[in-house]
């Protein structure tokens, strides 16, 4: 900002011995490319000096290079921007996920390794305080994103700083914040209940449910992901700071996968009973393939969530005590698939071509029709796309066993059509629900993503 001030005070003294129209517009002209060279002079010394990865990172994430350059030239920006991403190594670019685009980042965007998921509760019946923190939480998101602190208190020994401080130093980790509404923001405290997408409510209670208040519901769902769990929960602690007077906290759930450190091959995530989770995913690289299964189109209505996309979780509890005692032969016909290698039953590849019709030689079903994988994915024609982490949450004091599962995480353009379908299906007579029990659940209207200039749920509000 020094050198913006440098450039004003240049420019005002020529001006003031100047008497011609004639000589105003030639001094205007060579005070623009001097202020260029001002602005060049500055960006250079800022990358001798003081401008650090972080502080570029910054910029570029939270609102492009055009606003710490103080509306100088458009072809000075441009040169400087192209001067400071260059200063910016492959890491940098490799560990930041874009935040502005067409869809939010973090639904099909490759799973990191940890996951600290919250749902939140509206603690005002204000609309325009509810649009205020969406602003805020836009902004926040931009920076901590991309790897930076939040704010510009965080030197003042006279004020509470800006930013909790635990993701000082740390890279961004590749964090990806998703935002959604429940069904319950719909309820006519805003005024929105006539916008509330048809159909959208909480999912029915399945047979065999043992839900928990304490893991259910929400009128805001916050999915935060990153490659690092403390600055996963540095964005999220940040988040219901912000909140504070407007939103609380319901409930929340960390969650891990394998760490790419320990599978640097990137193979199918297992879940805790050992088996890998996501075999079956549709392709994310398809865009036609995400149009028709996860991206809400415009024509499915309501407006405001075409490009977004509907999002199911549940908290499954795993009873893993009882799991482990069970015979290899047996967990396999339980999931259909071949634990080591994550093969369909009679199959040698994890991607092997799923057979349903197959027998063996005495004409039982090769993978029964009772497995999870036969029951998950029937004849094909439908399927979603999950996101699931595991979880581990200490010890359940009242049964003295592991509280452990899978936080289980869905995206799809249609909640019954898809989740649901599929979900009655597996709830009725699924192999695995001897071993698990479903503890908590809620749903999501994820919005579409953010424009430059714009802010999460804008085209809601």
């Amino acid at each position: 900002m020094k050198g913006f001030k440098r450039q004003k005070r240049t420019r005002q003294e020529p001006q003031q011995r100047t008497d011609s129209r004639e000589e105003q517009t030639d001094l205007v002209k060579k005070d623009a490319k001097l202020e260029d060279v001002l602005l060049e002079n500055d960006v250079l010394s800022a990358k001798s000096k003081s401008v650090s990865r972080r502080d570029l990172l910054k910029l570029a994430g939270v609102g492009g290079l055009g606003l710490l350059l103080g509306g100088g030239g458009v072809g000075a920006v441009l040169t400087a921007s192209q001067r400071l991403e260059s200063m910016m190594t492959d890491a940098d670019t490799k560990d930041v996920v874009p935040f502005y685009g067409k869809h939010q980042a973090g639904i099909v965007t490759p799973a990191q390794d940890f996951i600290c998921f919250a749902a939140f509760d509206l603690t005002t019946s204000d609309k325009e305080r509810v649009r205020s923190l969406f602003k805020a939480w836009t902004e926040a998101t931009a920076t901590m994103i991309s790897g930076a602190l939040i704010g510009n208190d965080n030197e003042n020994l006279n004020l509470p700083p800006s930013d909790t401080g635990e993701a000082a130093g740390l890279s961004a980790s590749r964090t990806t914040i998703t935002f959604g509404v429940g069904p319950s923001f719909f309820d006519g405290r805003y005024g929105l209940a006539e916008l509330k997408p048809a159909g959208f409510r909480e999912l029915p209670r399945f047979q065999g449910d043992a839900l928990d208040d304490q893991w259910c519901g929400g009128d805001i769902g916050v999915q935060v992901c990153a490659n690092d769990l403390q600055v996963a929960f540095h964005a999220l602690r940040n988040l219901a700071r912000i909140a504070r007077g407007t939103a609380v906290l319901r409930w929340t759930q960390e969650g891990f996968q394998r760490t790419a450190q320990a599978d640097p091959a990137g193979s199918t995530p297992r879940n805790l009973l050992g088996f890998k989770d996501g075999t079956g995913n549709p392709d994310t690289s398809k865009a036609d393939e995400m149009n028709r299964l996860v991206w809400t189109q415009a024509s499915d209505g309501p407006a405001w969530m075409g490009g977004g996309s509907y999002m199911a979780v549940r908290r499954v509890r795993m009873r893993v005590e009882v799991w482990d005692r069970s015979t290899l032969g047996d967990q396999e016909d339980t999931f259909g698939r071949h634990r080591s290698s994550g093969a369909p039953l009679g199959k040698a590849k994890e991607f092997d071509e799923l057979d349903l019709a197959a027998t063996s030689p005495e004409g039982k079903p090769t993978t029964p029709p009772t497995s999870h994988v036969a029951l998950a994915h029937g004849d094909g024609s439908i399927n979603i796309l999950r996101r699931s982490y595991s979880y581990s949450s200490g010890l359940d004091k009242q049964t003295g066993q592991l509280d452990a599962g899978l936080l289980f995480i869905s995206y799809q353009r249609d909640l019954f059509k898809q989740f649901v379908h599929i979900q009655e299906k597996l709830a009725r007579n699924d192999k695995l629900n001897e071993y698990i029990v479903h503890k908590g659940s809620a749903v999501f209207a994820c919005f579409p993503g953010v424009s430059q200039g714009g802010y999460i749920g804008d085209t809601l509000f």
